[in-house]
């Protein structure tokens, strides 16, 4: 070997040795002010790792990571350069996370139904939502979950669901209305996968028995009195999510895609397909607004079936519409609402609430035409008040108030805990 090679190899490993010299690695990652919540479980939670190459950019998504946690309030890092390396200190507000609930709906037709709940959202320190839940609307409902989303790993969770849910429901018939005894048993298990900061999945099976028992009301002998029969449901989920906390403000874009198919393990009825996407766009408005908005879009197979399953509901996409008065294969709804903070102190905010929800559905077997029809739109604006806790998970108690102004429209309070999208 010539001089000048040995020149040039001696060259290159120098060359090689100042680039390594020159990349810099994460030497030490701490949590400060975390009391309850383990430091092995943020770490799970987080993508720096000590002995990683430093990148700022990554950091900051991390502290994002950590707000969305259920335990987290809020979260800032500080970054120490030194001579080997980065040192990261994340300091966090912990929320109390043993939350009970409620939720509370009437119209002026004197219905009344409510559902309280108790959740663990930070199990043993670890991020793991527990709880169960106990709902009055007629007859009696219970339920159960567990949620642990970093349970074998940054990006793998499970999920478990058990519910026994029991209602009065319509169905709507050619000749009139007939009220329905409904219980649906069901036991669901989840897969949760997260792709990256802004992208997760969820993907698993249900299991569940449908009982429909005829109480009252128009009858047809093409409907059955009596019905009971096995279901299973495969389910998947994909999320879309960037959006950003400041506590009671929210602002960004989220995308909630959930479709599902379903059919009858004896037999006894078709298979359907059903769908939905929801779309969540929020914005401050100067210092103290905050503009908030969900629309809705779904289909499912579009079957004669009294037992469609989109509703039209009080609790869930029409603020003082009542307890489920219509049912469709399709639907198309807007929440739209401006949220103002009335006044602030330390832990305390009040926070006002003005509303429109909008929604249209198409009957079963029905056309595309049906969303414009008169008798399938409903509009209902509003008022509301929030009392939020900035240092207790989802604790955020609201009232709103629904005056519809379309055809055969009623009006009625919503109560509940947590914003309502």
């Amino acid at each position: 070997m010539c001089m000048r090679e040995r020149l040039s190899i001696c060259c290159f490993l120098l060359f090689c040795f100042l680039l390594q010299g020159q990349t810099s690695v994460v030497t030490g990652i701490d949590f400060i002010g975390n009391k309850k919540t383990k430091t092995s479980a943020l770490l799970k939670v987080i993508h720096t790792n000590v002995g990683s190459e430093f990148n700022e950019a990554e950091v900051a998504q991390d502290k994002k990571r950590l707000i969305r946690l259920p335990a987290i309030a809020d979260a800032q890092y500080k970054i120490e350069k030194h001579e080997g390396g980065y040192n990261i200190f994340f300091t966090i507000v912990e929320n109390f996370t043993l939350i009970p609930g409620a939720n509370v709906y009437t119209t002026d037709e004197d219905e009344f139904a409510f559902r309280v709940s108790l959740f663990e959202f930070n199990l043993l320190g670890k991020n793991i939502t527990t709880g169960g839940w106990y709902q009055r609307d007629v007859f009696d409902s219970f339920g159960a979950s567990f949620r642990a989303p970093f349970l074998f790993s940054t990006k793998l969770g499970l999920s478990f669901n058990y519910s026994n849910l029991t209602t009065q429901e319509p169905v709507f018939l050619n000749n009139g209305t007939a009220e329905y005894k409904y219980n649906n048993t069901s036991y669901e298990l989840l897969g949760l996968y997260q792709f990256n900061f802004f992208n997760r999945v969820e993907v698993g099976a249900n299991y569940f028995n449908e009982d429909y028992l005829y109480l009252n009301g128009a009858t047809d002998s093409n409907v059955p009195t009596d019905f009971n029969v096995d279901k299973l449901l495969y389910k998947f989920i994909y999320e879309y999510n960037n959006l950003t906390y400041n506590f009671q403000y929210v602002s960004g874009f989220k995308s909630l895609l959930n479709f599902q198919y379903v059919k009858s393990t004896e037999g006894v009825l078709p298979s359907f397909i059903i769908g939905w996407n929801d779309f969540f766009y929020y914005r401050r408005v100067n210092r103290k607004g905050n503009w908030a908005s969900r629309l809705r879009m779904g289909l499912a197979t579009n079957d004669d079936s009294p037992f469609a399953p989109f509703a039209v509901d009080n609790n869930i996409n029409v603020r003082g519409v009542g307890n489920t008065i219509d049912r469709g294969t399709g639907v198309i709804v807007l929440n739209t609402e401006y949220r103002h903070t009335l006044y602030e102190k330390d832990w305390f905010i009040l926070q006002s609430n003005a509303f429109i929800d909008a929604g249209s559905w198409r009957n079963p077997k029905g056309d595309f035409s049906d969303f414009s029809d008169p008798d399938n739109f409903r509009i209902y604006p509003g008022l509301g008040l929030r009392f939020i806790h900035k240092k207790i998970f989802n604790a955020t108690f609201r009232i709103d108030y629904g005056y519809g102004v379309s055809k055969d429209a009623t009006n009625g309070f919503v109560f509940g805990i947590g914003q309502y999208f």
